[in-house]
């Protein structure tokens, strides 16, 4: 099956989703501006754990995107462009993972190590499986890349969604302790 009849049905999907990221990735930064405008406590080990991998998965969906709506002469080049993508996303999420231990403003809870960790590595081992796969099984192989990018997408939604939710709620609690706590005492996220 050659590139264009594999790749054709997905036109409209693919530009969507890289189209969102794209717009997303400019919301994130947005999000960061008022992060820095506040006077949360936090440093650049949480950016770095919390804040970066948001950007970083938002343009790995613009890529994929991109890569996927090129006019390939074959499936080859667009599994190794994907492939190395996919790799490229292991080792960040490996990376954040030891930034995220690292923290010491903030100690993340058991759904940040899903949101943050475990659904991120996910999406991008399954991206370079599907890469793999793509040249022999290309209607299998873009159905799994489709799901991954939709992954990396929605991570990114509710990673920047918890970041805002945190600085405008748990950091104000912070702030004015509830009654019978002790003053500076920090609620949890």
């Amino acid at each position: 099956m050659g590139a264009h009849n594999a790749l054709s049905p997905w036109e409209t999907f693919f530009f969507l989703i890289g189209s969102s990221g794209a717009a997303l990735t400019g919301l994130q930064f947005v999000v960061i501006a008022l992060v820095a405008e506040t006077e949360a406590r936090t440093g650049t080990q949480e950016l770095a754990a919390f804040g970066t991998p948001n950007i970083v998965h938002f343009c790995a969906v613009l890529l994929v995107s991109a890569i996927l709506s090129a006019p390939w002469p074959g499936l080859s080049g667009p599994a190794t462009a994907v492939g190395i993508c996919g790799v490229i996303g292991i080792v960040y999420a490996m990376i954040v993972v030891r930034r995220a231990r690292r923290t010491t403003n903030y100690k993340p809870v058991l759904e940040d190590w899903i949101w943050h960790a475990a659904l991120p590595l996910t999406a991008y081992v399954v991206l370079a499986l599907a890469a793999v796969a793509l040249p022999r099984n290309a209607a299998s192989a873009l159905f799994a890349i489709a799901g991954s990018v939709l992954l990396l997408l929605f991570i990114g939604i509710h990673n920047a969604w918890d970041t805002v939710t945190y600085l405008a709620v748990g950091m104000r609690q912070s702030e004015t302790p509830p009654s019978g706590s002790p003053p500076g005492q920090a609620q949890g996220k």
